[in-house]
């Protein structure tokens, strides 16, 4: 299933991350593990935020991606599962053979 990731962390907490080296290397782990098929950059509300899309094949790999995010930086998290425009019309297209 495509997820979404939307990570937030604190601004000292991220700043601590880059200046002793641990930030590169957790988000290289993060994109060897999920292989995302997009990932995004960005300030939210004054805090540094990342936006993976990738798949997951079960739920029992949520602790595996979400936990280091929240050990190392105290992170927000967001999950949600979303669709590209090729999902939506097989959906739609779904949703119309049901009606």
């Amino acid at each position: 299933m495509r997820m979404m990731l939307r990570i937030t962390f604190p601004t000292e907490a991220g700043n601590r991350a880059i200046e002793d080296g641990s930030f590169p290397k957790l988000m290289q782990a993060a994109l060897d593990k999920l292989q995302p098929e997009a990932a995004y950059f960005y300030a939210n509300k004054g805090q540094r935020a990342a936006m993976l899309f990738f798949d997951m094949e079960d739920s029992s790999e949520i602790p595996g991606i979400v936990e280091p995010w929240f050990m190392a930086l105290h992170a927000e998290i967001e999950l949600q599962p979303v669709m590209n425009k090729d999902d939506l019309q097989k959906g739609l297209a779904a949703a119309m053979q049901a009606m």
